[in-house]
């Protein structure tokens, strides 16, 4: 049933203020409505509910991510946002810009491998993501 449906997606905030300016101007998503409960975001036809939430720490973990068809180029343009791109010392193979290319071989599945991923925090310390799959 579910497989034919729109997905809604769903991120925790603390400062609404800082998201909306984040989300819309920074990395450009059409806002769609605001009320008590959430910013909403139109994600090229994924709704995005920013949710504020006062005590709550950011996950650790990449919480949104976008498939972009040249990396290179959206890492780039966010820079030119003031996008900081995060840095791992336990991942050795992210290049000059901060984007790592996965693996691939046994035990990688093959719609992961050669993937290329770069990692930024919104202004909530929310983990998000670019990735260009082969």
């Amino acid at each position: 049933m579910l497989e034919k449906q729109k997905i809604v997606a769903f991120a925790a905030i603390r400062d609404r203020d800082a998201a909306r300016k984040f989300y819309g101007e920074t990395l450009g998503l059409r806002l769609k409505g605001e009320d008590q409960f959430a910013i909403i975001f139109d994600a090229n036809g994924t709704t995005l509910r920013l949710a504020p939430v006062k005590d709550w720490t950011p996950p650790q973990f990449t919480v949104l991510g976008w498939e972009v068809d040249d990396i290179v180029a959206a890492v780039t343009h966010l820079q030119s946002k003031g996008v900081e791109f995060q840095r791992y010392p336990w991942m050795k193979d992210q290049d000059e810009m901060g984007i790592w290319t996965s693996p691939s071989g046994p035990g990688v599945a093959a719609v992961h491998a050669g993937a290329r991923v770069a990692w930024f925090k919104d202004p909530d310390g929310n983990v998000l993501s670019v990735a260009q799959m082969r």
